[in-house]
């Protein structure tokens, strides 16, 4: 098969095409370019997308890592060449699965490629499964070691043991494990179902047994709960014939209770008929309450009442005085006036006596100055002047005394109490006063309205009682009352006796004595409590019966079961014979498989060594390939084969190029060999050497290798 071009909606791809040609194929281009994108690309357009794949740690399906970034449905088309046919696959999305729709059809005429399917189509073209084609002709640089893959050594042990591909050898394998499988397989195949039936049919039998068992045991306790059930039904009714005897009692005994009732009706009314009705004691004995409720009800307003209020002491400075507030301004304005008086005849007294000291001044200056008949006149002159101003003088000094025997009288009406306040302790005894009246005009408003609701209540008690005492009136109307009561309970008491007679005479019962002896003390209650749980469990046991009548129905006869038991013991003994059989058939093949599985090796290795040793220029003569296709190699100048982890990641890497090749010329001779960065660690001479043997390689076959580095380019020009 050839690949002519691709074109790719995938992952990073929009709309890309690769074209190539026919032998080797050199796509040098950088990282994050695409190309490990269209190497996935090429494998799931060859073998579809599995969509069943699940994210795993660190990894996810290629439905998820490569769904295009431009958020367009996945799709691709490839043209190539195949057995001389020109044909183009194509895949896309259906719905919301990846690739869910293919189509192959001839590239020229657009005719359907009938044998090419969404499922075959891989391995049509190849030739392989998806798991060899990766592990043997697709080598990236992350897995270039072959890893052991059932389908990979399916394929060479078959190819190298018997010369096909066939698989008859695992057919054959898959043919002995699947009948052994359907004789036995853990649980399942058809010796354990022929087991597991033996067991229930056995079981079935054990059941059988223990319900045959099991209804004989029910047999018995019937008989015994028949038993007890009659006996229990002769000692009720030997319960209701004493029953009915003590019934016929009761009835006498009410007849005779009813005829005392009626003698104490008779008695009660006589009493009553002396009485007045009893609708009338009750109304005195509804107005006495009422009036007695009203009685205690303004006693309690009387004991409410306040205390008569207090004058307040009239002070003796206010005695004699109707407006003492008018008083007290008076004197506070007399007491100004005096005041200011006082002022005016201070500076007059003080004028006089400076006045009449001036004067004496003068006389006793002029009459030491002035000739004796000259100054006999001034003299004379002064003396009068002088007794004038003594005069003033004392005429002052008189009011003086006036006004402070004034004042004194002012102050003698106010006694102990400051100019400022004379008007303020007026007032204040003033409100005294007014409080007082006011607290002794409601004192005696309130007095009066209770003493004339204590004047009529005693009018309405007179006119009820006539006189007498309320509560010995209310008193006699009580027992008056409990007459009238009497006589209702009686009347009450004799109808209940009636009727009580009356419901019993209808109750008794009338019952025969028990037709045998009875033996049995157990009460009423309790002979019917035993003869309902005995009639219980005799329906218990009638419906456990029936059950087991029903188990052992469907259980089937005896003789069916022994007799199928006889078939399956037989049919076991075979299957087991064909069991053995089968696992000796089975180890037989596994030595045989093992024989040939050791064959395969030395053809594999042979050409990988070849290869390899071309690779190092003749530096490793020999290499070993085990079973599980690891690899040991030898360099020249050493004695023992060593395990690859011995060389460089360079010397590693041509190995396994050399295994892939060997592996990759024996099972996928017609695919494309496709290399993706799977030499970037090779030095030039060995790349070199590598990319002639891929030059010999695509004689045969498609060879593209992907390389991020331009090494490869130029060597191979």
């Amino acid at each position: 098969m050839k690949i002519y071009k691709m074109t790719a909606t995938f992952g990073k791809l929009e709309h890309a095409t690769l074209e190539l040609k026919e032998g080797l194929n050199i796509i040098n281009a950088p990282n994050e370019w695409g190309k490990s994108t269209w190497c996935a690309f090429l494998v799931n357009m060859l073998y579809g997308i599995d969509t069943r794949a699940r994210a795993k740690a660190n990894e996810l399906p290629d439905k998820e890592r490569y769904a295009p970034w431009s958020g367009a449905p996945m799709s691709g088309r490839m043209e190539l060449n195949w057995n001389g046919r020109d044909i183009t696959i194509e895949r896309r999305s259906k719905g919301r699965i990846p690739f869910g729709e293919f189509q192959a059809y001839e590239t020229a005429t657009g005719i359907e490629v009938a044998e090419l399917t969404a499922s075959n189509c891989g391995e049509m073209l190849l030739g392989v499964e998806r798991n060899v084609f990766t592990r043997a002709g697709f080598l990236r640089l992350s897995d270039l070691p072959v890893t052991q893959d059932d389908a990979l050594r399916r394929r060479l042990n078959n190819l190298v043991s018997t010369g096909d591909e066939s698989g008859a050898g695992d057919q054959l394998g898959k043919t002995l494990k699947d009948l052994k499988n359907k004789c036995r397989h853990n649980q399942t195949g058809l010796l354990p179902q022929a087991e597991r039936e033996r067991d229930q049919l056995l079981n079935q039998q054990d059941s059988l047994y223990e319900l045959q068992q099991r209804s004989q045991e029910i047999h018995r306790r019937q008989d015994r709960l028949s038993q007890l059930i009659g006996d229990l039904e002769n000692h009720v009714l030997a319960l209701q014939y004493e029953a009915s005897l003590a019934d016929a009692q009761q009835v006498k005994q009410a007849e005779a209770a009813q005829q005392q009732a009626e003698q104490t009706l008779a008695k009660q009314q006589a009493v009553c008929d002396t009485l007045p009705s009893k609708a009338e004691i009750q109304e005195k004995h509804r107005q006495a309450q009422t009036l007695l409720d009203a009685q205690m009800e303004l006693q309690a307003q009387i004991s409410q009442l306040p205390p008569i209020p207090q004058a307040p002491d009239i002070p003796k400075h206010y005695q004699g005085i109707a407006d003492i507030v008018a008083a007290a301004r008076q004197d506070l304005d007399l007491h100004k006036k005096l005041e200011n008086h006082r002022s005016y005849q201070n500076r007059g007294v003080l004028i006089a006596m400076l006045v009449a000291a001036l004067i004496f001044i003068i006389s006793a200056v002029a009459a030491y100055l002035i000739p004796f008949y000259a100054s006999l006149y001034l003299t004379w002159g002064g003396i009068a002047l002088v007794v004038t101003g003594i005069v003033c003088l004392v005429f002052m000094l008189l009011r003086t005394k006036k006004f402070r025997a004034s004042m004194n009288e002012i102050y003698d009406r106010h006694p102990g109490i400051g100019i400022d306040k004379w008007v303020s302790d007026a007032e204040n005894f003033a409100q005294q006063a007014a409080d007082y009246q006011q607290q002794l005009s409601a004192f005696q408003a309130a007095s009066q309205e209770l003493e004339s609701k204590k004047n009529a209540l005693d009018e309405k008690i007179n006119a009820i009682t006539g006189g007498a005492s309320l509560i010995q009136s209310r008193e006699q109307w009580e027992q008056a009352l409990s007459q009238w009561d009497a006589l209702s309970a009686a009347r009450r008491d004799a109808q209940q006796a009636a009727d009580h007679a009356q419901a019993l005479q209808r109750m008794a019962k009338v019952a025969a004595p028990a037709p045998r002896p009875d033996q049995l003390t157990l009460t009423e209650s309790e002979t019917q409590a035993q003869l309902e749980a005995a009639r219980f469990q005799q329906r218990q046991l009638q419906l456990e019966l029936g059950q087991c009548q029903g188990k052992a129905d469907s259980l089937g006869k005896e003789s069916t079961i022994r007799a199928r038991l006889d078939t399956l013991n037989r049919r076991i003994a075979r299957l087991e014979d064909t069991y053995y059989a089968l696992e000796m058939a089975q180890e037989a093949l596994r030595e045989a498989t093992t024989t040939l599985q050791r064959r395969f090796a030395p053809r594999i290795s042979k050409r990988a060594q070849e290869l390899f040793s071309k690779l190092t220029d003749g530096r490793y003569q020999q290499i070993t390939l085990g079973e599980d296709l690891s690899m040991k190699a030898c360099a020249q100048g050493e004695d023992n084969l060593l395990p690859v982890q011995w060389r460089s990641d360079g010397t590693i890497d041509q190995l396994y190029l050399a295994l892939r090749l060997a592996v990759a010329e024996e099972l996928t001779p017609d695919a494309p060999l496709v290399l993706d960065d799977a030499l970037v660690r090779f030095d030039d001479k060995r790349l070199s050497t590598a990319l002639s043997i891929l030059k010999d390689a695509a004689k045969e076959k498609q060879v593209i290798v992907f390389t991020c580095q331009g090494r490869e380019a130029s060597l191979a020009e």
